[in-house]
């Protein structure tokens, strides 16, 4: 029973893992930002404010699930469900530790996930699209454009890292900086890969699909109740994803002394995941033409100089 048994288990805790790091990841941001801006922040549900995320979950599954009579329905349903499960399926990928990761030691890891992080654009494309309104529209095509060209960034950030490493298996990677974390070689890759990050996950200072003081709320302006809640705990879920990546490609994964492989893992997340909130604290949004021209004219020929410099590394060591 054992070989069925334990691939099940792995499955399901870390579906309920992600769920439950999602959630607990919009308190842990309103506790920092109150601590960042000098504020109480939530302290009226529970001790210390703990329960809001119980109260939070309430009120979104009991609220009205309304869909607008000008919408088209079935792609307005579908929209959140594809993009929560692009990023939830990402996961399968991960290596967590030496033993525990869904999909195994998968030798397309890297490509499984810009494949499902490309899907994930449907999602909110579709839901601008569908809601029939302008403000939603625009903040999906917004979406679209910034989504579209990060994701070629951070494609060709990793590039130097797979040029390392010698594998797309994201197990390989990981295995490769036994010695050496990437982040010292890679660390123009590294920063591409962050900002690339941020954008892919709209959050502060990219946040445009969803600029509150310009388009109201973006591409989910009609969503209400769960579905709302989907397109909410997908963001969080790819903060994870984007603090879990990063893990894995350039801060050793789950090496480290002393302490077991899964709590080096859990605390390089969950520091990169308190770094993403700093942000939110910390910086104004730009406009949005200076984020599209910062990502084709800098970022572009950054990650380009980094493969080229990385291929010269390599055949110089390999003494070609």
């Amino acid at each position: 029973m054992m070989p069925i048994v334990w691939p099940i288990l792995v499955i399901v805790v870390t579906v309920f893992g992600v769920l439950g790091v999602a959630a607990l990841s919009t308190t842990l941001e309103r506790r920092l930002l109150g601590v960042f801006q000098d504020r109480p922040g939530p302290n009226r549900v529970g001790p210390f404010g703990l329960f809001q995320i119980i109260a939070d979950a309430m009120k979104m599954l009991f609220k009205q699930d309304w869909i607008p009579p000008f919408a088209d329905k079935w792609v307005f349903l579908i929209a959140p469900i594809i993009g929560f499960m692009a990023v939830l399926l990402c996961f399968g990928v991960v290596p967590i530790t030496p033993i525990w990761s869904v999909a195994g030691d998968l030798n397309v890891g890297l490509l499984f996930v810009f494949g499902m992080l490309g899907l994930g654009v449907y999602s909110v494309v579709l839901a601008g699209w569908s809601s029939n309104n302008k403000y939603a529209l625009l903040g999906g095509m917004r979406a679209a454009a910034q989504m579209i060209s990060y994701e070629v960034f951070m494609g060709l950030s990793v590039m130097g890292v797979v040029m390392a490493a010698g594998s797309f298996s994201i197990r390989d990677i990981v295995e490769a900086q036994t010695n050496c974390w990437f982040i010292i070689p890679q660390c123009v890759g590294a920063v591409i890969f962050l900002l690339a990050g941020i954008a892919e996950t709209h959050r502060l200072p990219f946040d445009f699909p969803e600029g509150e003081n310009e388009i109201g709320a973006g591409f989910h302006t009609e969503y209400s109740g769960m579905k709302f809640g989907l397109f909410y705990l997908a963001e969080y879920a790819g903060v994870a994803l984007s603090s879990a990546l990063i893990t894995t490609l350039y801060l050793g994964g789950w090496h480290g002394p002393f302490l077991p492989p899964i709590l080096w893992f859990a605390i390089k997340v969950f520091l990169l995941i308190c770094f993403y909130i700093l942000l939110r604290a910390a910086l104004p949004r730009p406009r949005y033409d200076q984020l599209m021209s910062f990502g084709w004219k800098v970022l572009l020929p950054l990650s380009l100089l980094n493969i080229l410099v990385t291929g010269a590394v390599i055949l110089l060591r390999a003494g070609v």
